[in-house]
């Protein structure tokens, strides 16, 4: 359930040079806005590809919002700071492209049901919420509409475009970040651009000045690749290791919305002492974290199935818990160093 407190739009113009700093926060008794700003922040809050970080102990910006949420400083002057950073910062860099700032302060329990209206989720906000402060650039798109005018001798209609288009609750976003305001923990996700000559993380290194973890995505992805490189120098099923490594990180992720690397690998070469600590040192050497935060939800879908491709041009894609369960999915090799696949108890098949 998510609950917004606070929140703002301001709006630039680099072709003009303009910069309109609202005065005023958005109206949430709006439906629409409500709607508008409350998907983009659900998004932002389920990304997988969330970096997390911590702040430097030279960070303005954690001063700044440690002011606001002492009620030192106000929300709309809060976000017109940030909002004159990014004016500032973005307008000189190389690659500009059009957006506007939304600046929010939100709560959130647990997650809402997908067909809850926007009345029901506020009926059943409840429980201990967890605050956050966000900030979003919404890059502008490029539509094209008609336009009628009136000439003499009757109506013209023209095709135009239209640069002024926020991008749809949908539609994803790469830059933003949310502050847990108890904890100051950070996510965050951020592009490189390139700023008088010189790559820089907009978010990382000049907005916030924190440090950078790797998204659970990242994580998840490394611990693949790392199964199945470990796996080939042994005599263990690549298949086998990447599947019992995916439902092992579901697992984790289900139980304890965490998962911790080493014991990932500890799980999948536990009849392999040696391939689990090779395992276990090229963690070491990728720089994985000793534990990331993993929701359920993007667990399940980045790991809940595996897909493999055979030298004969055949696709199959079955749950990764399967590749280790002979009842239903065995690979039987032959002495000729061939591989049949056994896909067994199987009640009816379906044209996809």
């Amino acid at each position: 359930m998510l609950k917004i407190n606070h929140a703002i739009l301001h709006a630039f113009d680099f072709e003009t040079g303009s910069c309109s700093l609202s005065e005023h926060e958005l109206d949430m008794d709006e439906k629409l806005v409500k709607s508008y700003v409350r998907r983009h922040l659900r998004r932002c809050v389920a990304s997988d590809q969330n970096m997390h970080g911590e702040f430097d102990q030279n960070s303005g910006f954690a001063e700044e919002l440690e002011l606001y949420l002492g009620h030192r400083t106000h929300f709309i002057d809060l976000s017109k700071q940030i909002a004159e950073f990014f004016w500032d910062t973005l307008r000189r860099c190389d690659d500009l492209v059009q957006a506007d700032l939304l600046v929010a302060d939100f709560e959130e329990t647990a997650e809402a049901p997908k067909d809850a209206t926007d009345e029901e989720l506020e009926k059943s906000f409840s429980g201990e919420p967890t605050r956050r402060f966000a900030v979003i650039l919404l890059p502008r798109s490029q539509t094209f509409m008609h336009s009628i005018e009136h000439p003499s001798g009757g109506a013209f209609n023209e095709i135009v475009r239209h640069d002024a288009t926020l991008p749809n609750p949908s539609a994803k976003v790469n830059t933003y970040v949310l502050v847990d305001c108890k904890t100051m923990a950070i996510d965050y996700s951020d592009k490189l651009r390139t700023v008088a000559e010189a790559e820089v993380w907009i978010m990382q290194n000049l907005l916030l000045k924190c440090s950078r973890e790797p998204s659970s995505r990242e994580v998840m992805q490394t611990v693949t690749e790392l199964v199945q490189e470990v796996a080939e120098t042994g005599n263990v099923s690549v298949v086998e290791a990447i599947g019992q490594a995916k439902a092992a990180m579901t697992r984790a992720a289900n139980v304890e919305e965490r998962l911790e690397p080493v014991a990932i690998g500890k799980q999948v070469f536990e009849d392999e002492p040696r391939l689990a600590e090779r395992y276990e040192e090229r963690t070491r050497e990728a720089e994985l974290p000793e534990e990331v935060a993993v929701a359920p939800a993007a667990a399940r879908r980045l790991a809940k199935s595996h897909r493999i491709r055979t030298d004969t041009g055949v696709d199959i894609t079955f749950p990764s818990d399967m590749s280790a369960n002979s009842d239903y999915l065995a690979f039987e090799h032959a002495p000729d160093g061939s591989i049949s696949i056994v896909i067994r108890n199987v009640r009816s098949i379906e044209n996809r």
